[in-house]
């Protein structure tokens, strides 16, 4: 609502002297006897604009002819149909003006009409050489407009213009703009009082790896509970993925349309990742810290979207249904991040978009459409079923990324085997996409390693396997 009062409030510069919204003028004709419009239909049953102390829409047409005079009239579309039934004549059935189209519906006929001029039923006409214009209070029925020439003769060429007035447009706008504040206001602290709920059960990753479960993180303890450092060189974002036996041959073929619930979560869940970040950024730069309820939130998000990629779109790893939960679970699939003790106020100004941009470029170029590159850049990191629609060229694309998944569904399909090379691959760029997401997301100040590093686990670890999972690479 707010930013539909924000663009209903802007909307005000574009209107001319006299209060409207205009359309460029541009030239319509026809070999027959008139120019119509397609029907309008207006509902409702409020009393006459007139009888307002308001505008409360007001419709002004104008047409101009250089060869002779010409008549421009609005009338109840009954009335228009009798008096040009049988009548040559082309109605305007589409226009667009950058650039301007024009498509007409052709109507054949051999009856001459009467003058258009002589016809009592118009609602509102006017008529005579250069510019004509007509200004219509809208009321309910169903309308058309006529454009012909004053006598009544075949061959129409006009410069139609356009233009609508509301006065609602300005109490619209403030009301749209107080009614989305107050409830952003009240919408914003409920939203982030619900991820600290869920951020305090679901903690910032702890040094200790649980039994039965993929380790918290690189630095698990020792059977004899001595703390262990991780290796030099791992990044503190950890992303697995280990091949749950052999996928099903068909079943990833409607996997994205099995976890259409899990999409309608995390679109809310999303929403409230672009809040809590928000919020986070600036506990960041004042503080130095990133709270911990929603540090351990912001992960639970992560992890929720990188086990439904690992089901579905980013990687086909395992036919076992997502758990509904932001907290870890026993799952083929998990990630996890170090919680940072300290962060440098001032990177959180510029690392999220200004140093990751050589990480875009790249992730850029393997997740966005070969042929929808536009698509991509606007909609950031695109992974897995990734389409696009070039304007230019009016070519699908598809994304390496999504092309290496396909190729695994393939292999599944006529052989009942994923490659292991391939699911490497997959879940190497994963690895890579998740780490960006981790450092422009906020949570770490450590760049991420322009590495590829490809398989289920953590490349620097030596970790033990969940009981019962089978590591391909191994």
């Amino acid at each position: 609502m707010l930013t539909g009062g924000i663009f209903a409030a802007s909307a005000n510069q574009f209107r001319d002297g006299e209060g409207f919204f205009s359309v460029p003028t541009e030239t319509f004709s026809t070999p027959g006897y008139a120019l119509t419009s397609p029907p309008a239909e207006v509902s409702g049953t409020a009393p006459a604009a007139r009888s307002l102390p308001f505008d409360l829409a007001t419709l002004r047409l104008g047409a101009k002819s250089t060869d002779s005079d010409i008549f421009i009239g609005i009338a109840p579309m009954a009335d228009i149909d009798r008096y040009l039934a049988g009548v040559k004549h082309a109605e305007i059935s589409s226009v667009s003006y950058h650039p301007f189209a024009v498509q007409y519906l052709d109507s054949a006929g051999t009856r001459t009409p009467a003058p258009p001029v002589k016809q009592q039923f118009w609602t509102a006409s006017a008529t005579g050489p250069g510019l004509q214009e007509i200004q219509w209070n809208l009321a309910p029925g169903q309308w058309g407009v006529v454009v012909m020439n004053a006598d009544g003769t075949p061959g129409v060429t006009t410069d139609l213009a356009v233009g609508v007035r509301s006065d609602l447009l300005a109490p619209i706008a403030s009301t749209l703009l107080i009614v989305g504040a107050v409830l952003l206001a009240i919408g914003v602290p409920m939203l982030v009082i619900g991820a600290v709920i869920l951020g305090r059960r679901n903690p910032a990753a702890s040094n200790t790896a649980r039994p039965g479960s993929f380790p918290a993180v690189p630095s698990p303890a020792t059977a004899q509970g001595v703390q262990m450092q991780a290796p030099s060189g791992v990044y503190p974002a950890h992303l697995y993925g280990r091949l749950d036996g052999n996928p099903s041959r068909g079943l990833w073929l409607v996997k994205w349309l099995l976890a259409i619930p899990h999409y309608v979560v995390l679109a809310f869940l999303w929403l409230a990742f672009a809040v809590t970040t928000l919020i986070a950024g600036f506990a960041i730069l004042f503080t130095g810290r990133y709270p911990h309820a929603l540090f351990g939130f912001n992960v639970g998000v992560l992890r929720w979207t990188w086990r439904v990629g690992f089901y579905s779109y980013s990687a086909l790893g395992t036919d076992q249904y997502p758990p509904f939960t932001l907290a870890r679970a026993d799952y083929p699939a998990d990630f996890d991040i170090d919680y940072p003790e300290r962060l440098n106020r001032g990177l959180v100004l510029v690392k999220w978009w200004l140093l990751a941009i050589p990480h875009y470029l790249i992730l850029g170029a393997i997740s966005a459409p070969v042929a929808g590159w536009n698509y991509g850049r606007k909609h950031g990191w695109n992974y897995g079923w990734d389409y696009g629609w070039d304007t230019e060229t009016g070519r699908n694309g598809i994304s390496l990324m999504a092309a290496l998944v396909v190729i695994a569904g393939l292999a599944l399909l006529f052989t009942a085997r994923y490659p292991v090379g391939l699911f490497n691959l997959v879940v190497g760029i994963n690895r890579w996409i998740f780490r960006v997401m981790t450092y422009a997301a906020l949570f770490r100040d450590e760049y991420p390693p322009f590495r590829l590093d490809q398989g289920p686990d953590e490349p620097a670890l030596a970790l033990p396997h969940p009981p019962g999972a089978e590591n391909p690479a191994s």
